[in-house]
């Protein structure tokens, strides 16, 4: 019998998402199932027979495991991941080709391949931080301190808090102020004013912003998306669509890039869901680190 270990957020998802739904399921596919609640004390401890480790819950908890299975010994096996996805926007899973049901995935794991995942550290901020969706400025980070604010029952669901989280970051859109960015990319110079400067390594971010429709997570660059204020119009009117459920592709042309340095005065920025409010401004820097997770995907290597 093969052994996994299963990482899973209990907050995350809908009753048939729960523990008693999840390990049957794994434990009918042909392995053994240890489970660790996210929520709790140790539920990082990997027993060393593991075969791989899946981590049940939405973007958040797959970073939150990844990043500490990144920090494991350097002694410790580098086991692959496996993901679930439990959450609101799912990001990563859409940028790894994991989608279906639970059941559907769950199976997909014996015929699945191991995939090279990148990820951004960053440096120039009170302390260092890693990107495993993006790392960014401008509309989106201040979404996600309106996000904060609304009301609990406008984001009790899934559904709800996506449309709520696309109504708000149009009304952002609208008023927000375009900013001055510095940027460097390896060396050539980017700089402009901006609404939105996101370095990407997921396809998507927050409430399934596909800004970078082409981007591989395991391809050793960042797509950098900068939108400038006379595309504010169209950037509202994309969101407007996606909030009347019309899904298209925004017209924006990402550009690859390893190592992205910004400076400005600006200080409400992001790394992945966690919102960052300097005290003052500073120059951040994001390196890329290429292929240090492993992600297993579906057979067909999405």
């Amino acid at each position: 019998m093969k052994y996994i270990k299963l990482l899973h957020n209990p907050t995350a998802g809908e009753e048939d998402h729960t523990r008693k739904e999840l390990t049957p399921l794994i434990e009918e596919a042909g392995w053994e199932c240890r489970y660790s609640s996210t929520k709790e004390k140790g539920w990082d401890k990997i027993e060393p027979d593991t075969e791989f480790v899946v981590v049940a819950g939405g973007d958040g908890t797959i970073r939150k495991a990844a990043l500490t299975l990144l920090e494991r010994k350097f002694s410790d096996k580098r086991l692959p991941i496996a993901v679930l996805p439990l959450g609101t926007a799912n990001n990563i899973a859409k940028s790894l080709g994991v989608t279906g049901s639970n059941e559907e995935i769950i199976n997909s794991w014996k015929s699945g391949t191991t995939k090279k995942y990148d990820i951004g550290r960053i440096e120039g901020l009170p302390q260092p931080y890693f990107a495993v969706e993006g790392f960014g400025y401008g509309v989106f980070p201040r979404l996600m301190k309106a996000m904060k604010k609304v009301d609990k029952d406008k984001k009790d669901t899934p559904e709800k808090a996506l449309q709520t989280a696309l109504e708000e970051l149009h009304a952002i859109i609208l008023a927000a102020e375009a900013r001055h960015y510095h940027i460097t990319m390896d060396e050539a110079d980017h700089s402009g004013k901006f609404l939105l400067v996101e370095v990407m390594n997921s396809r998507s971010i927050g409430p399934n912003l596909v800004l970078s429709p082409n981007a591989d997570p395991g391809d050793g660059h960042f797509e950098v998306v900068l939108i400038p204020e006379d595309q504010r119009a169209a950037l509202a009117e994309w969101i407007k669509k996606k909030m009347q459920g019309e899904e298209t592709l925004f017209d924006v042309q990402p550009i690859n890039g390893n190592k992205v340095a910004i400076h400005t005065d600006d200080t409400v920025l992001h790394a992945d869901d966690e919102l960052i409010i300097l005290e003052e401004p500073a120059k951040a820097t994001i390196e890329l680190h290429a292929g240090v997770l492993e992600f297993l995907v579906p057979g067909n290597g999405a």
